[in-house]
């Protein structure tokens, strides 16, 4: 009995500090979500009005938003990994702008054509009685646009319905043209679960419910990260803490999606949910394992970082800072894993 209090304690102790750590920061997003999604802050109370006033000229976005020309466009291919703008997006939708913010609405366009060119609809293969795509990509778009208001535009409904027609018999998606595929990739399918719940969000259209139905099965049926048919872990850094995924999979990235698709409390959840909970640092926060990006800092170290420090390095570079410079550590991925929906999805297991 006495263990049992002494270990709420610790618990309780320990998450008060990461929240407290999370209201510290200097960047109104994570402050916003800490409000919002841990503490159960109503959004029209005044602290988070103002908080969210803030967010359009917090520092991630403003990095983020460097060097955008009259068009929308940063200069590269929207899919230039990881300073396109298809990345940037994502990254400004998941730190909370508002719907219909300029900025963000204008590099949707590049985005849209570059996905809904004739070249690039011409590139998807049908195989075998199934069509091979890289749907990550249209997934991610669809997300995006739905959050920015864009959900009636003809183009994210050409999208969307792309989506579903794409969608493989076991629930997701895959981009292999190896024509003996016939298994989905996680990668692949991940972001289009998003993107079609946001979709569905935003219009509530009811057609697209079972194909939301369907790729969250995917996921769920093998327990996030376990073969179907052998019961072992799929891939090593699929238990692994990334912060940002760009178009990979890891267990809290398909918590998350899973979360917001409405799936969370289905059992088979549970085991994910444990495994993130067992990362939890003594200091109550959860410490990012790796990354998917790294920058050359000289003949032989490498950093890994985020699209934030990409980008914001690259902002440097144009202002001729030295090359061989290390990026500074933004706040929140100084292998410090943001924590905004991470107590609820731990939480709703308890």
């Amino acid at each position: 009995m006495l263990e049992s209090v002494a270990h709420e304690r610790v618990t309780k102790d320990a998450e008060d500090s990461a929240v407290e750590w999370l209201l510290q920061s200097k960047d109104p997003s994570i402050r916003y979500f800490t409000l919002t999604d841990i503490l159960d802050k109503p959004k029209n109370s005044p602290e988070v009005e103002k908080t969210w006033k803030l967010i359009p000229s917090g520092p991630k976005v403003g990095i983020l938003l460097n060097g955008q020309q009259s068009d929308g466009a940063f200069g590269v291919h929207p899919y230039q990994k990881w300073t396109g703008a298809h990345w940037r997006l994502v990254s400004l939708v998941e730190l909370g702008v508002p719907s219909g913010f300029g900025p963000a609405v204008r590099a949707t366009n590049l985005v849209l054509e570059w996905l809904l060119g004739e070249a690039h609809l011409r590139n998807v293969p049908k195989i075998n009685g199934r069509y091979r795509r890289c749907a990550s990509q249209e997934g991610n778009a669809l997300a995006v646009c739905s959050r920015l208001g864009l959900a009636e535009d003809p183009r994210v409904v050409k999208l969307a319905e792309s989506l579903v027609g794409w969608q493989w018999a076991d629930g997701g998606w895959n981009c292999d043209r190896n024509p003996e595929a016939d298994h989905s990739s996680v990668n692949e399918s991940l972001s289009t679960l998003w993107g079609l719940v946001e979709y569905h969000r935003a219009t509530g259209d009811r057609d697209f419910s079972k194909p939301i139905e369907r790729a969250s099965e995917f996921f769920l049926r093998h327990r996030l990260f376990r073969s179907d048919h052998t019961g072992d872990v799929i891939h090593p850094d699929m238990i692994k803490l990334h912060y940002p995924l760009y178009w990979h999979c890891d267990i809290l990235q398909e918590l998350i999606m899973l979360s917001r698709a409405g799936k969370l409390g289905d059992p088979r959840t549970g085991e994910a949910l444990d495994v993130v909970e067992k990362k939890r640092g003594s200091d109550g926060l959860w410490h990012a394992e790796d990354y998917y990006w790294n920058i050359k800092q000289n003949d032989s170290t490498k950093v890994k970082v985020s699209n934030i420090e990409v980008c914001g390095l690259g902002a440097k570079r144009s202002q001729r800072t030295h090359h061989s410079q290390r990026p500074p550590r933004s706040e929140i991925f100084r292998k410090k894993l943001p924590l905004g929906r991470l107590f609820k999805l731990v939480e709703g297991q308890s």
